[in-house]
């Protein structure tokens, strides 16, 4: 058994025990291997382990292994949790299966029109930077509930969830909590935060999924 796989094991267990610490129903947690900058050799032992769901930051990483390792394990579940470029909205439909990063106007745009144009409908979460962070994307918290009222009613998407990525530096429980607070007021049940450090703790704030990368795979 690989190192990987043995850590996915590891990692499935401690989801399965915050759930019941948090008196969750059991396996209503997603995990989202985050595979990003890992070739395809590296996550196939996962793949082959069971594990369905992957995350990715770059659409154009993403094209390079994802189609073959597709073709061979079938029924993944593909997330972009990377920021989008507007010029990259076409390939990123046409490859992911949820983009949890839509957080602008002209993301939501582009990203109907492709829709529309494709015929396909990948699940979308607005990415809300709770902290504020200047070098970091997102939407502010103030303006989360608007704007996915806006993605709704302006541009016809069916946002169904919430992201973010806490400051590194910082109790990631209060923006787990601010996160959870704004889903329940845009009206969204997908709560997608936690990672490698923190994602025992946003499994007790309510996550509905956990983006895990270094605990799985190793340090990059």
């Amino acid at each position: 058994m690989s190192d990987a796989v043995q850590q996915l094991e590891a990692v499935n267990a401690r989801i399965a025990t915050a759930e019941r610490e948090a008196n969750r129903t059991a396996t209503t947690v997603t995990l989202v291997a985050v595979s990003k900058t890992f070739e395809a050799d590296a996550i196939r032992p996962v793949l082959a382990a069971g594990q369905r769901v992957f995350g990715e930051n770059r659409v154009q990483e993403a094209q390079g292994k994802w189609p073959a390792l597709r073709e061979q394990f079938p029924g993944v579940e593909l997330h972009l949790i990377g920021p989008l470029q507007s010029n990259k909205a076409k390939e990123a439909v046409a490859l992911f299966d949820c983009i949890e990063t839509v957080d602008r106007e002209k993301i939501a745009a582009e990203l109907a029109k492709e829709i529309a144009r494709q015929g396909k409908a990948p699940k979308l979460y607005v990415q809300v930077n709770t902290g504020s962070e200047p070098q970091k994307a997102g939407i502010e918290p103030k303006d989360a509930v608007a704007f996915v009222e806006r993605c709704r009613g302006v541009h016809g998407l069916a946002i169904e969830g919430l992201m973010c990525i806490p400051p590194a530096d910082e109790n990631p429980g209060p923006h787990f909590a601010l996160l959870e607070k704004l889903a329940r007021q845009a009206g969204v049940e997908k709560l997608s935060m936690g990672m490698s450090g923190d994602y025992e703790l946003a499994v007790a704030f309510g996550a509905t999924s956990v983006r895990v990368g270094s605990a799985i795979f190793g340090t990059r």
